[in-house]
């Protein structure tokens, strides 16, 4: 078992009651480097995860990202068994963190809906349309679509078209 700090204990007691495990506010006590400090060593061991802060929800904000989007902490399965509470004993009543859906009318909406057309879609039909360049649009792919929604992007030569990539029918 995980030999806990008291902070980090009840770091996690606290995230554990809260909705969708948010280990935020921090204790008063906590601040500054300290708080840095014990969350960095609290992420590192697998603790704790960031996900992204949903601010239409009021989720509170760990740091922000630099693009107008923020980021929260969430207990992770290994945090809540260390404090002896056993993993997703909530996921019947609530969503798991990781399961956000994009926004309509965003240029990562937009990117889904183009790679789910019976056509899927080229690296230059999507920059035509949402305005990027094409190593935003594969990292969009690779990191937004893949890593953090879970999609798996599936791509093929089609003659005539180029390499056309595509999203399975939701």
């Amino acid at each position: 078992m995980t030999q806990l700090s008291d902070t980090q204990a009840i770091i996690l007691s606290a995230a554990a009651q809260r909705p969708e495990h948010i280990a935020l506010p921090l204790p008063e006590s906590l601040r500054g480097g300290a708080a840095a400090k014990v969350v960095g060593t609290m992420l590192a061991k697998g603790l704790l995860e960031e996900a992204e802060a949903d601010m239409r929800k009021g989720e509170p904000v760990w740091r922000e990202t630099g693009d107008g989007h923020g980021v929260t902490l969430v207990a992770t399965d290994a945090g809540l068994a260390a404090i002896g509470i056993e993993p997703n004993t909530s996921a019947a009543l609530e969503p798991a963190p990781k399961t956000r859906t994009p926004r309509e009318g965003t240029k990562q909406a937009t990117l889904i809906a183009m790679l789910r057309a019976p056509d899927g879609a080229t690296i230059e039909e999507i920059m035509a349309a949402t305005g990027w360049q094409s190593h935003t649009v594969r990292g969009a792919m690779a990191g937004a679509l893949k890593k953090k929604l879970g999609l798996e992007v599936t791509s093929e030569k089609v003659e005539g078209r180029g390499r056309v990539y595509r999203l399975p029918a939701a």
